[in-house]
């Protein structure tokens, strides 16, 4: 594979830098038709709602937020694998506000993920290293941030399998154990890689992005569309084993954030590369979501547990689903999928979010972490935060989600 003049050619840190949005025709897409006035004032109210709470809350964060206990965050020194989310959460409410506090915020976060650059122990750099860097560069135009999210970039590559041409999950390289589980949240961790490419002129970097996607549409949709959390695979040869899952109820049910990991990730991969087959797997997973989904539209955790659809929650599944229906709706045209979208995020704003409580840190509420875990059992997650912000400014600001993350299609 080449990497396309065009995607070679879509880096202008100048532009960025200046504030120029990178499609203006794509972005002009997103708002063709009319939203109703009542959705845009419960948009507005939520993403207000949101700036307030975290303008109170983010001067007393000194780490990373992971979850939280009693309403409070907990944190991580090191970022985990959701430390991307607080400077990006920051970044989108800068966007909204254009408070600079938010900006200085974002940037001190993200600083804090340095040493995260060289951590090829994690297939989760792009969920680091996206919201944080690549955001903070395509802000600011500043290359420090460009050059970490490119060494980020190359030492996630370095986890691909060429054998079973994919990108192992979880594990050191030099750790036998998981060397061949991939699970479906990698495919949102690709971007980064498209990002090195179309920086570097380097095609590598796609060419894995592009290998792993192939091998998860070959191996996670299932025939009605839904997808398992886990495939493992022989290390050694590379071969198939079958099915699995670590935060689904079963091997054959449906973790709903990992369904909406996968049709955003598909979504995106469309738009890095032009691949009619990602486009048409990505709205494969997103019928079956779409048509699984409850009344209240709030996904349960996941869709074939034995309690669905009066099971537990996880709104953080749902702020998700709505990004990588926006998007999906831009990529095909159909406002059907746009529509649902805005369904999402209005259950989000009106059923999910923490108004009712002083004492909570966190925006969204009603989240679950791992089910099968007993592990953060309807509670807040900063992804939700990241992605309710993300999901409401496509809607009401989609020029300036389009500078902050790149909206464009090749």
């Amino acid at each position: 594979m080449t990497v396309s003049r065009r995607t070679v050619l879509a880096t202008a840190a100048g532009a960025a830098a200046l504030g120029a949005s990178s499609t203006p025709a794509a972005a002009a897409d997103l708002t063709a038709d009319r939203v109703p006035v009542p959705t845009l004032r419960k948009f507005q109210a939520a993403a207000d709602y949101a700036v307030d709470k975290l303008h109170a809350v983010a001067p007393t964060v000194t780490a990373f937020p992971v979850g939280t206990k009693f309403e409070k965050w907990t944190y991580s020194q090191n970022g985990d694998w959701v430390g991307g989310f607080w400077p990006g959460t920051l970044w989108m409410a800068w966007l909204h506000s254009g408070d600079d506090a938010f900006r200085t915020w974002a940037l001190a976060s993200a600083e804090k993920l340095a040493p995260r650059q060289n951590d090829t122990g994690t297939h989760d750099l792009g969920f680091l290293f996206y919201p944080s860097w690549v955001t903070a560069w395509r802000l600011t135009g500043d290359g420090k941030w460009r050059t970490g999210a490119l060494r980020a970039a190359d030492s996630l590559s370095r986890r691909y399998n060429p054998r079973g041409r994919f990108i192992r999950a979880w594990g050191a390289l030099n750790d036998t154990g998981n060397a061949g589980r991939v699970i479906i949240d990698t495919m949102m961790n690709l971007d980064l890689l498209a990002f090195a490419s179309s920086q570097t002129g380097d095609a590598k970097y796609l060419d894995i992005a592009v290998a792993h996607a192939k091998t998860a549409q070959r191996v996670f949709p299932r025939a009605d569309g839904s997808t398992p959390h886990v495939y493992d695979f022989d290390p050694v040869s590379g071969a198939a084993i079958g099915p699995n899952t670590v935060q689904g109820y079963s091997p054959t049910s449906c973790w709903s954030r990992g369904q909406a990991w996968g049709l955003y990730g598909f979504t995106t991969m469309y738009r890095r590369t032009g691949n009619a087959e990602f486009l048409a797997t990505a709205r494969k997973l997103a019928d079956y979501a779409v048509g699984v989904l409850t009344p209240d539209h709030v996904p349960v955790w996941d869709y074939r547990a034995p309690q669905q659809p009066y099971d537990i929650k996880d709104a953080s599944a749902g702020a998700i689903m709505a990004c990588g229906l926006l998007d999906l709706a831009a990529a095909t045209g159909r406002q059907s999928y746009r529509d649902v979208a805005l369904r999402l995020l209005t259950a989000l704003a009106e059923t999910c979010l923490t108004r009712n409580s002083a004492r909570a840190d966190a925006v969204v509420a009603r989240c679950t972490r791992n089910r099968p875990s007993e592990d953060g059992v309807e509670i807040s997650l900063p992804y939700a935060d990241y992605y309710l912000l993300e999901g409401i400014l496509r809607v009401l600001r989609p020029q300036d989600v389009d500078r902050a993350i790149d909206l464009s299609t090749v």
